[in-house]
């Protein structure tokens, strides 16, 4: 399962840090945000290192559908309603100006990065609220217009057009911005203590640092897992189905994303909370849901995507926690990493350079509202049941149950395991336990690994580690 993005594109490698080195700031984590925070600083003349514990581009970035656009759903009616206007409003403009951003750099940097501008549209089969977003969009500034006639394979729907957003190829515009800077692959940060980042072969020593690693994986303080939770969702880059001049997504749980790249078709949809797997598979699903709007159309490839969801819809961009000033973090982009990313790479600049940014307030992660209550206790539940799953969930199978393929929580004669049959039959055995925070885990049969349904963490069959915020694999038995 590889995205179309890592099919098309191979970069250049890079050294791992095997010294001890110092840098105005270190930048942990090599995705969109990541890269673009560097590069804004270099431009900004700020020393900086991109310390990347695998490849530049190799988390999420490389699995995400790269529409650039502010258009973040039906949002714009609901948060004048929750959030009031001026916050509203200035979100979008934020989320406009990093449209405007990518625009620019692409254009003076010369990149070739596939880049297309794009109308983007949210459609719904309920038109009163199209109206009353396209009303509210237009309030905030945006020129926003209702749509009836849609191009997608979608019957009784409308849409809000927001006009001259775009699209890319990411893996090609980031290759193109890290070759401008000081990057580290293969150089996972194990610890961060003060003003120093700890790697296995070296360290930097920063006057600042930032957390751009999806999921911070440092837990106190902050507490970030306290306020987000993880979702998947899957994508079909389809070969026969035509081609879309603008970017769709559904403003219901249930509906799909669309957009157009080279000779396919992207159909992205089946989301879900992390370690929470359906019965009968997401990609079943999805391939299925293809068949019927496209019938003529072929599975070029497939992958999915996991996304960081805030418990108010608000990425968090700013100082990490008040005990540590010079900690900085952009996290929680919720489905919308590459306008965030800017959104965040500008933002960091600002306050790093003891700039004064118009946007601060309304990302800072120490806000706080009664809006995120529900969600807060929401997450606690989540946690708690993670945590006792692990004591009373009792066994479904035993390994000589399990089919070639398969994994599940069995029953062994040391106890209660993790087990994974692979194709050819081999058996490995694992503590079914996240080690950030020692939830239960879930055997996901899509991607054949293990997922933490409290905070995202994953790892493969053999108990490798695949995604954070743990920062080790599960221990074999």
């Amino acid at each position: 399962m590889e995205s179309i993005w890592s099919r098309t594109w191979k970069a250049e490698t890079r050294p791992s840090l095997e010294k001890h080195i110092q840098a105005d700031v270190a930048v942990i984590g090599g995705g969109m945000a990541g890269i673009l925070t560097a590069w804004q600083l270099k431009q900004a003349g700020v020393k900086t290192v991109v310390l990347e514990a695998e490849r530049i581009g190799g988390g999420q970035t490389k699995n995400t559908t790269a529409k650039i656009t502010a258009q973040h759903g039906l949002f714009c009616y609901q948060w004048i309603e929750k959030k009031g206007e001026e916050t509203a409003r200035k979100y979008v403009k934020a989320n406009q100006e990093a449209v405007e951003e990518y625009k620019r750099i692409i254009r003076e940097q010369k990149i070739d990065c596939d880049f297309r501008i794009s109308d983007a549209y949210v459609y719904s089969a309920d038109v009163e609220q199209l109206k009353k977003e396209v009303e509210a969009a237009q309030k905030l500034g945006v020129s926003a217009t209702l749509e009836r006639e849609l191009e997608i394979p979608v019957s009784g729907c409308g849409a809000v057009r927001f006009p001259v957003q775009a699209q890319f190829h990411p893996l090609k515009f980031i290759t193109a911005l890290a070759r401008q800077l000081c990057v580290y692959e293969h150089t996972p940060v194990t610890k961060v203590k003060e003003h120093l980042a700890e790697t296995a072969g070296g360290s930097v020593r920063a006057d600042k640092i930032v957390l751009a690693t999806h999921f911070p994986f440092i837990n106190f303080p902050g507490m970030y897992f306290t306020r987000m939770h993880q979702e998947r969702s899957y994508v079909l880059a389809l070969e026969g189905a035509g081609k879309l001049k603008g970017m769709y997504i559904g403003a219901g749980k249930e509906d799909f994303s669309f957009r157009s790249y080279d000779r396919y078709i992207l159909l992205g949809g089946e989301a879900h909370r992390s370690g929470e797997n359906q019965e009968g598979g997401e990609y079943a699903a999805l391939i299925e849901s293809a068949k019927k709007m496209f019938p003529q159309s072929t599975v070029a490839a497939c992958w999915s995507n996991q996304d960081c969801m805030t418990t108010d819809q608000i990425p968090f961009i700013g100082q990490y926690a008040e005990k540590y000033p010079y900690w900085f973090v952009a996290t929680g982009f919720q489905k919308w990493g590459m306008s965030s990313s800017m959104v965040a790479a500008r933002l960091l600049r600002d306050l790093l350079c003891g700039r004064k940014n118009e946007y601060a307030e309304i990302f800072a992660p120490s806000r706080f509202s009664a809006e995120e209550i529900p969600n807060l206790l929401k997450e606690g539940g989540k946690a708690v049941k993670g945590l006792t799953k692990r004591f009373f969930s009792l066994p479904h199978k035993t390994i000589a149950a399990l089919e070639p393929g398969q994994g599940a929580i069995v029953e062994t004669p040391q106890g209660k395991a993790g087990v994974y049959k692979t194709k050819t039959g081999e058996i490995h055995q694992v503590n079914p336990v996240c080690p950030h925070l020692g939830c239960a885990l879930s055997w996901n049969p899509e991607e054949h690994s293990w997922d933490c349904p409290c905070h995202g963490s994953r790892f493969d069959g053999e108990g490798k580690w695949l995604n954070g915020p743990a920062q080790e694999g599960i221990t074999r038995e």
